[in-house]
C-alpha cells in the first residue's frame, strides 16, 4: 500500500526521476503487506530530514550521475548515513547503489563500456553473496548504466561482477548496493525505450556485446523476467529480514 506521507510507514523509498519508480519493489512490498512511502525528487517531493522511525530504506535509480551536484543526491547520501547509524538496512538500485558507495566512502566513475539490457552476472560464491543472491553463481539481470562504483567503501564485500563491470553489488553491514535493476518491470523497460537518451543509438552500434537494441531487449525480457523477479523476491526478503524491529 503506497500510503500517504506520514509517520506510520515501515519503508521509505527515495525516487529521483519520474520514470524510475519502484516497479517490482512496490509490487513486492504490497504483497508483503508492508506500509511504504515514496518521495520523488523530480516530482517536487521534499525528502524527510530524518529516517528515524522507518524500518527500511530503499534508494532507486535514475539517469543522473551520483557525482552530479544536486541537493537531493546529497540529501539521499545523508539519509543513507543516518540509516546506517540507526541500524536501518538500506538497499540501493543502480544510482541508489552508487549513492551508497559515495555515502560510505567509495568512489563512482564513468565506465568505458555501458551496460544496457539483460546481461550475465556472476557472484563470488562467498557466504554473503549466496545469502543475498542464491546458490547459483550465474544469473541474468537487467542493466542500464554507464557510471559504476569503481572503489568500494572500506569493509564492504564485493558480491558480484559482470564482463563489462567489475563491481555489480556489494554488502556492508546490513546493507546491499546493486548496480543492476532488480526492480525492473516490462512497463519500466517500455518507458525507458520511449526516451532512451541521445547516446543510446550510438552505444548500440559501438558496444553490441553490452548494449542491446530494442528487439533483442524485448526478446530477452520474455526469457529472463521471471528469473529476475524470483531473484528480486529473494533479495528483498533478505533485506526485510534485517529491518529494524523499531528505529529508535
Amino acid at each position: 500500500m503506497n500510503t500517504p506521507i506520514n509517520d506510520s510507514a515501515d519503508v521509505l523509498v527515495l525516487q529521483h526521476l519520474n520514470e524510475d519508480g519502484p516497479g517490482y519493489l512496490g509490487q513486492w512490498l504490497d504483497e508483503q503487506g508492508a506500509r511504504w512511502q515514496v518521495r520523488c525528487a523530480e516530482a517536487g517531493d521534499v525528502y524527510p530530514h530524518s529516517v528515524r522511525g522507518y524500518r527500511g530504506l530503499a534508494v532507486l535509480g535514475g539517469a543522473w550521475s551520483a557525482n552530479d551536484e544536486r541537493p537531493t543526491l546529497r540529501q539521499a547520501e545523508a539519509l543513507i548515513q543516518e540509516a546506517d547509524a540507526l541500524g536501518i538496512p538500506v538497499i540501493g538500485h543502480c544510482l541508489g547503489g552508487q549513492l551508497m558507495a559515495r555515502a560510505f566512502g567509495g568512489r563512482v566513475e564513468r565506465q568505458p563500456q555501458p551496460e544496457v539490457g539483460w546481461l550475465p552476472m556472476r557472484h563470488t560464491g562467498s557466504e554473503t553473496s549466496r545469502a543475498w543472491l542464491g546458490d547459483a553463481p550465474d544469473t541474468t539481470v537487467y542493466q542500464w548504466h554507464q557510471d559504476s562504483f569503481v572503489q568500494l567503501p572500506a569493509d564492504a564485500e564485493l558480491l558480484a561482477c559482470s564482463p563489462a563491470c567489475a563491481h555489480q553489488a556489494f554488502a556492508l553491514r546490513q546493507h546491499l548496493a546493486m548496480q543492476f535493476h532488480i526492480e525492473i518491470t516490462p512497463a519500466k523497460i517500455a518507458a525507458w525505450l520511449t526516451h532512451p537518451g541521445e547516446a543510446y543509438p550510438l552505444h548500440v552500434l559501438l558496444h553490441p556485446d553490452s548494449v542491446q537494441d530494442p528487439a533483442r531487449m524485448h526478446a530477452a525480457t520474455a526469457l529472463h523476467l521471471a528469473g529476475s523477479q524470483a531473484l528480486a523476491a529473494r533479495i528483498y526478503g533478505v533485506w526485510r529480514s534485517r529491518w529494524a524491529v523499531q528505529a529508535l
